[in-house]
Parts: structure tokens; sequence; C-alpha cells
């Protein structure tokens, strides 16, 4: 009896052992290896602007900008980098079409003539290999302003399915909009503009290769 149990032991502790294995497999390859410097381009299906004011001092108007494009450098080791990133004005969204309209006309984002906004970033600061902070010009209505932006959240993954490396980040910033030449209606909604960003960017590399059929 004592012989036929040790296989089965050696047996059991493998099987207890594979799952653990297989798990630690699977996070180190979602884990990002960095190398400097990476860059990325902002991927639109997963990157929206939005902002909120003041409207009629009782309530938050909010919206959103629904199509953003861009490119980021970062440089972790160094703790260096550099943002670029294009919003489109058409691509405002209220919920409200007739609000929408009135918001991309000549009073407020005149997107017939100012198409774009922009934001360039000068700086970034990181901490401990993360970016937190970065210092840049953000172009408004033909009106560029130093911006700061907040970045509250960062993190990179190759999950779900081993592609690409992609890092997103939750950002934040305020502005006046009286800074960039935008006062109309000033008795209806306020000066202060809170923006928040929900980025995502992808590592410009090869694609993860499959797993040949049959292991």
């Amino acid at each position: 009896m004592s012989d036929d149990s040790r296989p089965r032991d050696r047996e059991g502790a493998f099987e207890r052992r594979a799952p653990m294995s297989a798990a630690v497999l699977l996070a180190a390859m979602a884990m990002p290896a960095w190398s400097a410097p990476e860059d990325f381009v902002v991927d639109p299906g997963h990157t929206y602007p939005s902002f909120e004011v003041s409207h009629l001092g009782i309530s938050t108007l909010r919206g959103r900008f629904e199509h953003t494009t861009g490119s980021i450098a970062l440089d972790r080791d160094a703790g260096t980098g550099s943002i670029d990133v294009t919003i489109d004005v058409s691509a405002l969204s209220t919920g409200n079409k007739l609000l929408d309209a009135m918001l991309k006309g000549e009073d407020f984002f005149s997107a017939e003539h100012f198409p774009a906004m922009t934001y360039r970033s000068r700086s970034i600061v990181f901490e401990a290999g993360v970016p937190k902070r970065t210092t840049g010009d953000f172009t408004l209505l033909g009106v560029k302003r130093p911006v700061v932006l907040d970045i509250v959240r960062f993190g990179c993954t190759r999950l779900p399915f081993f592609v690409r490396l992609t890092c997103g980040a939750d950002v934040v910033a305020t502005v006046n909009r009286s800074d960039f030449g935008m006062t109309a209606y000033s008795s209806f909604v306020g000066d202060e503009v809170k923006i928040a960003i929900q980025i995502e960017a992808v590592k410009q590399e090869p694609a993860a290769e499959p797993a040949p059929a049959g292991g």
C-alpha cells in the first residue's frame, strides 16, 4: 500500500502546482516589459475627453468629444516623454442635438472655423517611473495657453488577448473658458470648466504571435 501511495502523492502534488504555474505564467505575460523609449498611438475607441461647467448656477452641464487622435512617447527609466493630442470639435456630444449645434456654433467652440483643439506637452513629471502630471500647451479657438494635466490613474497591460501593450490613464484639469476668448452667455454658463479624460494608447510593436496549435 505504501509503494502505491507515493506515485499518487507525486501526481497530486504536480496537479496542485500546475494551476499555480499557469497563473504565474499568465501574470508574467500580462506585465508590461519596459524598454526606453516607447511610442504609443492613441486609441480613439477608448479615449474620450469630457467637460463639465455650471449651468444657470443650479446644475452641471456635461459633454464629451467622441473622436480623439494623437501620439505619446514614454521613457520611464529617464523620466521623460511627450504627448501630442488632437480633439475633433465637431465630435462634441451632450446628448442634446440642439445644444450640440449651439455649442459648436460661433458663440462657443466655433467648429467651422476651429475644427480641432490640441494639447502638446512640454514636460511630464514621473514618480517611481509612473507619469503623474504634465505641463503643456492647450490650443482652443486658436488661442494657446499653458495647462497642467493631473494623471490620477495610470496602468499598462497586454490582457485580455496578449495583443500589443496598451496603456491607459484618467486625466483631469481645470481651465477658464474666458482665457481662450470663449465669453458668451457668461451670465448663464460658468467660466470654470472641469476637464476629465479617459485615454488609452497602444504601443507601436508587432502583435504577439498566437501559440501554435497542438502546443
